[in-house]
Parts: structure tokens; sequence; C-alpha cells
């Protein structure tokens, strides 16, 4: 399992970086306080994609603490980061003050549609008993569209979006594509002043391996959401998988950036 998450992470990461929002990271840099090194929390780190996309852009020197619950991806990141960086294995799914603490900006890639409303009310508290900036980058917001279309393009979406409103990875029910509403109000509540943005993937037909495990997620999802609909889905994924097979995939999934930081 950590295998393969980690070649996912790296399939992904040049569409990431393609995706972000400039603005949203302009925005939040702009507040953040003159004292150094700056210190950063990196939550659910993987195998260190943000670290790499964040360190050249933010104030240097910095110091980052990078969290995750997998000791062998952070293991990975260690060889894979040019920046000062503490790791701490640990179950994200109970926050505690210790992580927070000294942080000037709290960050997270790909993370927020993973975790339930309550998690992200007691993050932006947290973050707000430290007084650190925060930026979220890449959530999923629901919205897919595949060119050349086909029928069942919406039902599957549709499924894939229920399924992940019922998945639980450790931080309760996740919120899904409903993940930077309720990061917006939450941080908005507990004082900080929010700016959004799309980062949307844009996938021509030369990206045939992110796109390949992509459907076929989407399909697996959509099955088990509904699995007296197995032939119809299943149909629908030897279609996408022949276009992106003849290159002539055309795939965007929605994302958004979220930045927030404390109203003066």
């Amino acid at each position: 399992m950590t295998e393969s998450l980690s070649d996912w992470l790296a399939l992904r990461e040049a569409a990431d970086t393609a995706a972000r929002s400039a603005d949203v990271l302009s925005a939040v840099v702009a507040t953040l306080p003159a004292r150094r090194p700056l210190g950063v929390l990196d939550l659910g780190t993987g195998t260190g994609s943000n670290v790499r996309y964040l360190a050249s852009r933010l104030p240097r020197p910095q110091d980052w603490l990078v969290a995750d619950r997998d000791p062998q991806l952070l293991d990975e990141l260690a060889h894979r980061v040019d920046a000062a960086v503490t790791t701490r294995a640990t179950n994200l799914g109970q926050l505690t003050d210790d992580l927070f603490t000294g942080r000037d900006l709290v960050t997270a890639s790909a993370l927020l549609d993973l975790v339930s409303g309550p998690w992200l009310t007691s993050l932006a508290q947290h973050c707000r008993r430290a007084g650190a900036a925060a930026l979220f980058v890449l959530s999923y917001n629901g919205e897919s569209r595949c060119t050349p279309a086909e029928p069942e393009d919406e039902f599957v979406r549709k499924l894939m979006n229920r399924h992940q409103r019922q998945n639980d990875k450790g931080f309760g029910r996740a919120a899904g594509p409903d993940a930077t509403d309720l990061a917006e109000r939450a941080f908005r509540d507990a004082g900080y002043v929010v700016t959004l943005a799309t980062s949307n993937w844009v996938l021509d037909a030369s990206t045939g391996a992110l796109q390949r495990p992509l459907v076929e997620g989407w399909a697996e999802a959509a099955i088990q959401m509904a699995p007296g609909e197995r032939s119809t889905i299943d149909a629908w994924l030897q279609r996408r998988l022949r276009y992106i097979a003849d290159n002539c995939s055309h795939i965007v999934v929605g994302h958004d950036d979220l930045g927030a930081w404390i109203s003066s």
C-alpha cells in the first residue's frame, strides 16, 4: 500500500504543480511575519511534494515540521527535499497544540477533502491559537469533465462524489467535495480573512500515466456505491481507457486552493 501510494503521489506531482494558484500563495506570503526562520507545518505531507513546491517560494530561512501517519513515506521525504525538515510520524485524526506551537504557516496539499467537517473546525481553531496563517491547496471540489464525453460520465462522477462523502481515513466522515466550503466557514468563524481560487488539473493526452489510475479509481469507487451497475461502469471504464491509449483523452478535475490569515 505504501509503495502504491508513493507511486500515485509521484504521478500526480507535475499536475499539482501546474494547477496551484499563484495568487492565493502570494496573498498568504504577503501576510507572513518578518521574523526568521519561518516556522511551517505541513500536514499529511506524504513524500513532501508540498515542501518541494513551497520551499523556494516562501521567505528563507525556513523551519519545517512535516507530519504524516506513514513513517515510510516520511523516510522517503527526507531524501527528496532541500529544506530544514523535522519529520513526525503521527496520527492526525486528533490534532494537538504542540504540532502548531511556533508555526507561522500551516499548510497541506490534497488533504482537506479527506477530512471531516469537525476536523476542519478543529484545524482552524488550532491555527488561530498559534497565530498561524493557512494555505491549503488542491482540495477536490466534486467537478470533473472528460473529453471525448460519454453518456455515463455524470453518473460515475456523482457516484464517486457519494463515495468520497462516505469515506473515513481516520478523520471522521470525509467532507469530500464540500471541504472547501466547510474550511472557508471554519476559518472565517475563527477570525480569518479567506481567499479562494480554483486549481484544476487540466490533463491533456500526454498524461496517460496519470489518467489511467485516475479513471480506474473513479470506476472502483462508483462500483462500491452501485454494485448492481458494475457492467455499465466497467463498459464506461473500458471506453475511457481506450481514449487514453489512443492519446485523445482530456480530463479536467476540479480543485480549490484556500489561503487564510488573521484579520488585523
